[in-house]
């Protein structure tokens, strides 16, 4: 996460594995991946877009876990405050 020169690319093929992930219902491991699906989609508009569309099939997969990141996700990454962050820092 701290290389800031990373490709979007090296990114969203994190994407898949967090989707797998999804289900685990412990306790830390749904925490780990709500954070790094959030922390992806604060790096620039392209990922974020692609990382609410994950949390949205995350919303429709049968496991509570899941349905708790996408919700916790979703409320911070469509917010209005992280979106007008990412279009600052696309100009």
């Amino acid at each position: 996460m701290h290389d800031k020169q990373a490709a979007d690319q090296d990114f969203t093929a994190f994407l898949p594995v967090i989707t797998r992930a999804a289900t685990d219902e412990r306790h830390y491991v749904k925490k780990a991946v709500n954070w790094a699906l959030r922390d992806i989609a604060k790096r620039s508009l392209r990922l974020n877009t692609a990382a609410i569309r994950t949390a949205r099939n995350l919303e429709r997969l049968d496991s509570r876990a899941a349905r708790w990141i996408a919700a916790d996700a979703i409320r911070e990454l469509a917010g209005e405050r992280t979106q007008q962050r990412l279009r600052r820092r696309k100009a």
